[in-house]
């Protein structure tokens, strides 16, 4: 894997003007792997820890899925899956993974990392705009710039002034298609099917989706399987302003 991980990938890149269209590709890449984990395998693998460290770019930059130490098999492809422990990396992990009043943990929690992974892939490489168009609070849950951006209807200048029109539809396309894998609800994240079909879709055909209300209070999570100091914030689903529903 000549190209490194993602991580280190997309930093390298940071520097230069990186084609929002390998951007693309890389996610759909991505997207195609986890949909075969899912659902072409004889059993189905949830990989528990989808993050751009974990995935490496070949000598043509396609990416590969990687790192399946905490992988777990799901016999029948059931839906719900048992879990004695939570697992994966803080940032990445899936609301209900550590706990159960989030919902039932399946392979929708990977399209969560998956999603997370997506905003990522857009939003590092343009942090400093970030801070200029937003306010002066750096840490702010990096979605909630995109859902501002989305509200102010300013042609997402959060992704860079030099950006095309058509370069815009596929950062608008990204940024729809994380946010709908980031909901809180697993019930209404789409599956990865239905993620390849919406990357491979028109942007006219996707909606804006619901935004949460997320609480301050942290809640101290693994970062693997052993211990971690690193937090993530989440709130008590009661706390959430919920939109309308959708099931995929």
């Amino acid at each position: 894997m000549p190209n490194g991980s993602l991580d280190k990938f997309i930093s390298k890149s940071m520097s230069t003007k990186m084609e929002w269209e390998r951007l693309y590709e890389i996610a759909l890449g991505v997207s195609r792997g986890l949909e075969y984990l899912h659902n072409r395998c004889v059993s189905r693998i949830v990989h528990f820890d989808i993050k751009p460290q974990n995935i490496l770019m070949d000598k043509d930059r396609c990416p590969k899925i990687s790192d399946f130490g905490l992988a777990k098999l799901c016999k029948n492809k059931e839906s719900i899956m048992s879990m004695l422990d939570a697992r994966g990396t803080a940032g990445y992990i899936a609301p209900e993974v550590f706990s159960k009043n989030f919902g039932g943990v399946s392979h929708k929690s990977d399209v969560y990392s998956y999603g997370i992974v997506i905003l990522e892939m857009i939003g590092v490489r343009n942090i400093e705009n970030v801070e200029i168009f937003g306010s002066n609070n750096s840490s702010m849950y990096f979605p909630d710039w995109i859902y501002k951006d989305f509200d102010r209807g300013d042609n997402m200048r959060i992704f860079g002034d030099q950006i095309t029109e058509e370069e815009e539809k596929i950062a608008k396309k990204m940024a729809l298609i994380g946010l709908w894998c980031i909901q809180t609800n697993p019930s209404d994240r789409p599956p990865m099917s239905k993620v390849i079909e919406m990357l491979e879709g028109n942007l006219e055909a996707l909606q804006v989706p619901p935004k949460h209300v997320w609480s301050l209070p942290t809640t101290t999570v693994p970062e693997s399987v052993e211990d971690s100091n690193e937090t993530l914030s989440l709130s008590n689903p009661s706390q959430f302003e919920r939109g309308n529903k959708r099931v995929w």
